[in-house]
């Protein structure tokens, strides 16, 4: 109707209106315009869709200012706009007043800073931060520089493209930079990932990756418990039990720390891990 009312508008001279026809299909077209087409706060808030940025933080006072330079420095794709949420788990060195400079420095910025009073884990601290969000989807980022930021926009661009509900981001496919370190962590990775897709039936290549995105309604509808690094395959093993969810898995870089410059993650948290593959698998799921 409107699409016929603007085509008489035009005096189109296929249409054989007379003048009064014209006059009212004119009355009309306005009154449906008004109608139909949403005011412009609505209309941003449909082209513009928030991607929310958790990041547990603990101990990380000499790069915390580092990866949020990084963060900032992301334009999305999409039109989507950034939140950072930042939950500091207790730490013991300037993390706190690290974050609080930045955020003075950069008041521009949407972020959402969170503290834990006792040092409760990796996990706790992205439980927090998930609690908190309040975009579209979620992303984890890790306060220490071992992924980079600007690898948002290969995650997001399956979701954008409408394949993906979820998406991991793999330090093992794909041609992209990556840090030789250590190789029994590596077969520790794959021997993990392996495990999981065993109960899982995905075919991931690395289900312990930091980087996984998620719709937020889907993640924030997952109980979640593991207050330390059992996070990876507990909200592995639950997400992929919802319903219709699909999970696509892209090829991203990897700068990885050694335990002198910082990294945290030790054998007992690969046991751990697969405690947690066998028991959200099988008898918590």
């Amino acid at each position: 109707m409107v699409d016929y009312a603007v085509k008489a508008m035009k005096r189109e001279p296929e249409l054989g209106i007379d003048l009064t026809t014209f006059k009212k299909l004119s009355n009309l077209t306005l009154a449906l315009q008004t109608a139909c087409l949403p005011s412009p706060p609505e209309i941003l808030q449909i082209m513009s869709q928030i991607l929310s940025i958790v990041i547990p933080a603990y101990n990380e006072e000499r790069t915390i200012h580092r990866i949020l330079d990084k963060v900032k420095a992301v334009e999305l794709i999409g039109g989507f706009q950034k939140e950072l949420i930042i939950t500091n788990d207790c730490s013991r060195d300037d993390t706190e007043g690290a974050i609080h400079r930045y955020m003075e420095a950069n008041p521009e910025l949407n972020i959402r800073y969170l503290k834990h009073e006792v040092n409760q884990g990796k996990g706790a601290a992205l439980h927090t931060g998930i609690q908190h969000a309040s975009g579209d989807y979620i992303v984890i980022q890790d306060a220490d520089l071992e992924y980079d930021p600007n690898e948002y926009n290969i995650l997001l661009k399956p979701i954008l493209d409408g394949f993906a509900d979820v998406v991991f981001g793999s330090r093992f496919m794909g041609g992209r930079p990556h840090r030789i370190l250590f190789y029994w962590h590596s077969i520790g990775n794959k021997f993990l990932t392996n495990l999981s897709n065993m109960f899982t039936n995905l075919n991931l290549t690395d289900m312990e990756t930091c980087y996984k995105m998620f719709r937020a309604d889907m993640l924030k509808g997952l109980p979640l418990l593991e207050k330390r690094f059992g996070f990876e395959p507990e909200v592995t093993a639950k997400i992929s039990r919802v319903p219709g969810v699909r999970i696509y898995e892209v090829g991203i870089s990897y700068y990885g720390r050694t335990y002198a410059e910082g990294k945290k993650i030790g054998p007992a948290d690969g046991f751990r891990a697969i405690y947690c593959i066998l028991k959200y698998n099988l008898w918590a799921k």
